[in-house]
């Protein structure tokens, strides 16, 4: 834009320039322009002062017209600044926290589900450990093993919550961390949300993946953690997702329960935001 905005300058000067010089020169040599043309001359004049009005006329209008792009382009960024101060404003109002609390299970993935697992070829609803590969447990589902971590967790501010994503999974236990992470056959991990009538409670429940040798998970023993960090995204039911993760701190089980379930209290959770609040689109 500065750049034509320079070049209409410089025109408008050099065509000035010569407009008047050649205007001075007719001035000068008036008397023997007239005797070399006569009649003729008054015309070669007024052809050059009309087309001289004819070169201003368009000149201006040029101007005009880089006015008009620069007032437009004034116009679109502030339009784009207010749209972006709406969304953000949109954002911040909107947006959901939530925190675990009660107490976390793990337990044995139903049978059920792992078949429909291997029929249907989706783990959208599932997190796999570090170094797995999807195919290989479509091809060998009795070399893993499946469970499921359920935690209950209440909205702390803002919306009612639409899904919740996970992006890994991380359990500590004497400096050893074993890590989840999305199959690489899917883009996000997803899971469920249920309520239950009975707590008054909603639960978030996703389900791993592991090597069938794995000690990770061994469900005739008490499976002791030191600690559990998970990374989340939480879409709230009006579309705005918040990233972020949330170190739980509880107490491991003293024993396992009938059914082979690990039950662990939770004491606190601490959820730390690493994204701030945006507004994503609502897949149906």
């Amino acid at each position: 834009m500065k750049k034509d905005k320079n070049t209409i300058i410089m025109t408008i000067g050099i065509v000035g320039s010569i407009v008047f010089l050649l205007a001075t020169l007719m001035l000068l040599f008036g008397d023997e322009l007239d005797q070399m043309f006569n009649v003729i001359g008054i015309r070669v004049a007024t052809l050059f002062v009309a087309f001289a009005s004819f070169l201003s006329s368009m000149l201006f209008s040029l101007l005009i017209l880089l006015h008009n792009r620069t007032v437009v382009k004034i116009n679109d960024d502030t339009n784009h600044r207010a749209e972006l101060f709406r969304e953000l404003q949109f954002a911040s109002g909107n947006y959901s926290i939530i925190e675990f609390m009660d107490r976390m299970l793990i337990y044995e993935e139903s049978s059920r589900y792992v078949d429909r697992l291997i029929q249907r070829k989706s783990m959208i609803f599932h997190m796999i450990e570090e170094g797995l590969v999807s195919d290989h447990i479509f091809k060998n589902p009795n070399d893993y093993q499946f469970v499921s971590l359920k935690i209950p967790f209440r909205v702390i501010e803002g919306k009612t919550i639409s899904s919740i994503t996970f992006d890994k999974l991380r359990f500590e236990r004497n400096g050893q961390n074993f890590e989840f992470f999305t199959p690489e056959s899917e883009h996000e991990s997803r899971a469920f949300l249920l309520y239950n009538e009975v707590t008054k409670r909603n639960n978030v429940i996703i389900n791993l993946i592991m090597r069938r040798d794995s000690v990770f998970y061994d469900p005739k023993k008490i499976n002791v953690f030191s600690k559990i960090k998970i990374y989340i995204n939480i879409t709230s039911l009006l579309g705005v997702k918040v990233k972020g993760n949330s170190e739980l701190y509880f107490t491991n089980p003293e024993q396992i329960e009938g059914d082979g379930t690990n039950t662990y209290r939770i004491n606190s959770a601490n959820f730390t935001l690493t994204e701030m609040p945006k507004i994503v689109k609502i897949q149906g």
